[in-house]
């Protein structure tokens, strides 16, 4: 029951790297206005992680069950009407509860760690589950091999997880390793639709966990650098701010610049316009001053006519690139 809103004669291929909530939300927004043989959403999977010996890919999840309605839309992440009777009955046992995993949500950890033992890739597990739960466009990890976000901090190296969810965004940031990621390959259907594309959107997720662990992957950087069609990104951070997750707070500990003029800089050999919020408007100058074409419009998504229209702006964009 989706409405289509986008002009029907646009048949462009998109092919979107998302990760995290706000990958998230514009990755709906794509998908209730394009049609689902259009679009492909590689995400991020440096977040992934094992608990109680299951497989947990926190960034695909998400834009699964938000791409399936099933999403708690307080938090953004994990499930809506979850209960926490597993977590509770582990902490009796003594087990480590901090990273927070409810019941529902863990069904799906059991299923794809059990059709992983029986041999099958992260990419095939991911497209059984999104059939089962009735999403159709292409979700896609960046690869099938192990890559793993580490966070070098002034407690030490921790993982993607310890960082963010065991010590909450605390620690202070020294830099980013990516491990595993110079054996990785792309996902065969990511290769496949880098080929295929006529348009790249880089999705409003934290350049430095979501897109990076992406850009790791040896050969996507390349890949992106020569693509001939639009590429188009939205920018995470709006006056001054992350809309959520500790962008902002990553980019002042390296000594980054915490405005969308910081994310031009980060993504100008990769992108050739950039979204950035109504309130940045007086900085188009400055990221044009940098070879990218800024664009200026809403992008806080709140509701999901929010997504809705976003995804339109950043869809006709394209259109007119692919046109001219």
């Amino acid at each position: 029951g989706r409405k289509l809103r986008y002009p029907v004669q646009m048949k462009n291929q998109i092919l979107a790297l998302a990760g995290g909530v706000g990958g998230a939300k514009l990755a709906l927004g794509l998908y209730k206005t394009l049609y689902p043989n259009q679009l492909t959403i590689v995400v991020n999977t440096g977040d992934d992680e094992e608990f109680h010996g299951l497989k947990i890919s926190p960034d695909l999840d998400t834009v699964m069950y938000t791409l399936a309605g099933i999403y708690d839309n307080t938090s953004g992440w994990g499930l809506k009407d979850e209960t926490f009777n597993t977590l509770k009955m582990l902490k009796t046992y003594g087990a480590a509860t901090w990273f927070n995993l409810g019941d529902k949500d863990l069904a799906t950890h059991i299923e794809r760690t059990r059709l992983i033992r029986m041999g099958l890739t992260l990419s095939q597990v991911t497209n059984q589950l999104c059939k089962k739960l009735g999403v159709h466009p292409v979700i896609v990890p960046m690869s099938d091999n192990s890559v793993r976000t580490i966070a070098k901090t002034n407690k030490g190296n921790l993982t993607f997880q310890e960082y963010f969810v065991k010590y909450q965004c605390k620690p202070t940031i020294k830099g980013l390793e990516f491990k595993g990621a110079e054996q990785a390959k792309m996902a065969p259907e990511f290769m496949e639709s880098l080929n295929t594309a006529d348009a790249i959107i880089l999705c409003p997720s934290n350049p430095l966990l979501s897109l990076s662990p992406i850009l790791s992957v040896p050969g996507v950087r390349n890949l992106l650098k020569s693509f001939s069609g639009p590429r188009v990104a939205v920018s995470p951070i709006v006056a001054g701010k992350a809309l959520k997750g500790p962008a902002a707070k990553m980019f002042a500990e390296l000594g980054m610049e915490v405005s969308c003029v910081e994310i031009a800089n980060f993504l100008k050999d990769i992108c050739d316009i950039l979204v950035i919020d109504n309130s940045d408007s007086h900085l188009a100058s400055k990221i044009n001053a940098l070879g990218l074409k800024a664009a200026v419009t809403n992008t806080i998504m709140n509701t999901d006519a929010d997504k809705t229209h976003l995804a339109e702006y950043v869809l006709s964009l394209i259109d007119n690139g692919t046109n001219n």
